[in-house]
């Protein structure tokens, strides 16, 4: 969990958070292409809020595979922005309609700026189901940074989400996300965190197979032991 370090920097010691707040899905979009903005906020009591620019490329090598490489930025209201991350994101679907839920693989790797912040390794399962109009999923995801001075033993994470297809262009739910601690012995209550809140989503079809696909969340609840709040937001461009 690598941002912890780089958010005391920016953010004077206040919230702790780590990269990559959006909600892993698995479906199948082969052959297609996509352009990749996110945004994102970490704002704590008493300190300004952290952010984080991203934007990257992906692609749905086949009806199972799936690769997006992004650049991740961090920053202030009151800072420069400067080179957060290098990710290299893959989700590899394990089933396809078999069963009453769909699995895929998440895998991703993280490369940062010096030498001395190591790289992160993050990986886990991805599930998927639907309720009648309402998409549920659950991610439980683990990571491990290794080299320079970042070495650190494996940490643990989960992502949730209900989603309401209300009709293409606004769909509406509810997302979740935590960091546990180490996977084997666990991080304290007051050093853990949890954020759940509402969700809004859709996506616009601008005709020959392009697409704009967008999704916004407001997140409550603490993390890190800092009571706090997180804005994301992802707007996709597909062809």
């Amino acid at each position: 969990m690598r941002a912890l370090a780089a958010v005391v920097l920016v953010a004077g010691g206040g919230a702790q958070a780590d990269p990559g707040y959006y909600v892993v899905t698995a479906y199948d979009n082969a052959g297609q292409r996509s352009i990749d903005v996110r945004y994102w906020t970490v704002k704590s009591h008493g300190a300004p809020a952290v952010l984080w620019p991203e934007v990257g490329v992906g692609y749905g090598v086949s009806s199972r595979w799936y690769t997006e490489v992004y650049g991740s930025f961090i920053g202030t209201a009151d800072t420069a922005f400067k080179r957060s991350s290098l990710n290299w994101q893959n989700e590899v679907l394990l089933t396809q309609g078999e069963f009453p839920f769909d699995v895929a693989m998440h895998a991703s790797l993280i490369r940062y700026p010096t030498a001395e912040e190591g790289t992160t390794l993050e990986y886990g399962p991805v599930l998927q189901t639907d309720v009648g109009r309402t998409q549920l999923n659950f991610n439980l995801f683990f990571d491990h940074t290794w080299g320079g001075l970042a070495s650190s033993r494996t940490q643990m994470k989960y992502q949730w989400q209900a989603k309401y297809r209300f009709r293409p262009a606004l769909q509406f739910g509810l997302q979740g996300f935590g960091e546990l601690g180490d996977w084997l012995d666990g991080a304290s209550r007051e050093q853990q965190s949890h954020r759940v809140g509402p969700a809004v989503f859709g996506r616009w079809a601008l005709g020959s197979g392009h697409t704009v696909q967008y999704q916004a969340a407001w997140l409550l609840g603490s993390t890190y032991g800092q009571n706090g709040n997180m804005f994301t937001t992802r707007v996709q461009y597909l062809f």
